[in-house]
This record gives C-alpha cells, structure tokens and sequence, in this order.
C-alpha cells in the first residue's frame, strides 16, 4: 500500500540500528518502498545527550540534555501508519523506548554535495543560539531509553558516551533472533545493569 501525499508525517531522528547500514534499517527500507517514510538527511541533536550501549550493544539515547554529545544520526519523515512499526520495533508500549521530541539541525559535514538534506520533506524553523547566528532547526522525535533504566544504563556506562553509533560501537551486536528467548528485553536490561 502506497502512502498517500496527505498523509501526516513525522520526523524521527534514528541514532542506532535503525541507520543504514545497521541491522534494523530493513524496516525503514521496507517503509521507503511503501512511500511510509523517506530519507531527509543526516542531523544532529541541538543539545547535548549521551548515546550508549547496552545488553548486546543495543545503542541508547539517554533523555539527559546538556551532557556528552550533538549525537549525529539520520532523518526521515514517517507517515503515521509507518510510526506505528517503528514503535512496535522499539517496544514503546512494553516500556523498552520512549519516543519523545528532539530538535536537530543538518550536520554540515554530512550533508553537502551527493548527501544534501532533502528540506521538501520538512518544515523549518529558524532558533537563535542567543549569540546573535541562527541555525536551522527541526523538531522531530527520537526513540529514548526509557526512564525506568536510563540511569542505571548511564551508571553502567561509566557516564560516558559517543556521539555517533559506528561500526566500531556496534561491534559484538547480537540481533533479537539471536538473543536468549527465555527472557524479555527488559530481564535483558536488568541483567546488564547489575553485571560486573
């Protein structure tokens, strides 16, 4: 079923396994196909967040602003049929990821010659840094750990992060199949967090 051209859509900001790239990015590729979401760009976050690993190097974005890194990861536009399997993906009604909004802003390094961000797909906004430039800025959403671990995720971390999910980070990543099934992501999280 092809989107239609009416159809609402959000912007999510994807920072792990949903990248090209990654093994999850097989959901957006799929929901490219069916015209549910389109490739905008490569962006940062405006404020600083730490991005972590968990259990099987699962990355995290942790909602604490301020600390660690402008985390670069890749825009798209996502109709609204298309957010409903990426949320299932990222278990946000069994409390595994919590998507909240997020400003973003194209990262200049990224998107110039073959790379340029596609702004037909967005709205704009300008924001001033308070020292009198401005930057172009979007709201969107991101999928964040949620606040019922993300504390002890970032203690578990050594509260230190990285600002980008690399092949390097992603090294050692064990895909959902491939896991035990005898506990839920959740026991997976627990586990991890009170290891030594």
């Amino acid at each position: 079923m092809v989107a239609e051209a009416g159809d609402k859509r959000t912007l999510i900001f994807t920072y792990g396994t949903l990248k090209r790239g990654f093994s999850n990015h097989v959901l957006l590729q799929d929901l490219i196909r069916s015209g549910e979401a389109a490739f905008v760009g490569v962006f940062r976050t405006t404020q600083k967040y730490p991005l972590v690993c968990g259990p099987y190097r699962v990355p995290f974005l942790l909602n604490f602003t301020g600390s660690e890194h402008h985390v670069r990861g890749e825009l798209y536009s996502v109709t609204a049929r298309g957010l409903a399997k990426m949320d299932e993906l990222e278990g946000t009604t069994r409390g595994h990821y919590e998507r909240l909004p997020i400003t973003v802003f194209p990262d200049p390094a990224e998107n110039d010659g073959d790379g340029e961000v596609d702004y037909g797909l967005i709205e704009k906004s300008v924001i001033s840094d308070g020292d009198g430039s401005s930057a172009m800025t979007f709201a969107a959403e991101a999928y964040f750990a949620h606040r019922s671990y993300a504390v002890e995720l970032w203690k578990k971390n050594g509260k230190r992060g990285f600002e980008c999910y690399t092949e390097k980070e992603a090294k050692g990543y064990v895909k959902r199949k491939d896991r035990p099934q005898n506990l839920t992501f959740l026991d997976h999280i627990r586990l991890f967090v009170i290891s030594d």
